[in-house]
């Protein structure tokens, strides 16, 4: 079960990157994750994501100007590292 969930919180980044960087997401996300966390894209957790988040800030804020943006953006990708509440809500 927790194989399949790694998968799926690196397909969310790439989603959410792609609305910030379009067909640039995906080797963005994939160069952050193999030079910063030295491991496969497809192995990222909600550990490495919080770790990562930092340095996908600062290169963002390297491609724009726009603070606002750039903070948009982060407040989405640390948002994937919250677990559903909804979905525990349910199970219940």
């Amino acid at each position: 079960m927790a194989a399949s969930s790694k998968p799926d919180l690196y397909d969310k980044l790439i989603r959410v990157t792609h609305v910030y960087l379009g067909p640039a997401a995906d080797r963005f996300i994939n160069r952050q994750i193999q030079n910063h966390l030295h491991k496969e894209p497809t192995q990222l957790t909600s550990s490495d994501l919080l770790q990562l988040v930092d340095w996908i800030q600062v290169t963002v804020s390297l491609l724009t100007d726009d603070s606002e943006v750039v903070e948009e953006y982060i407040t989405q990708v640390r948002n994937l590292t919250v677990p559903d509440k909804s979905n525990k809500r349910r199970k219940q």
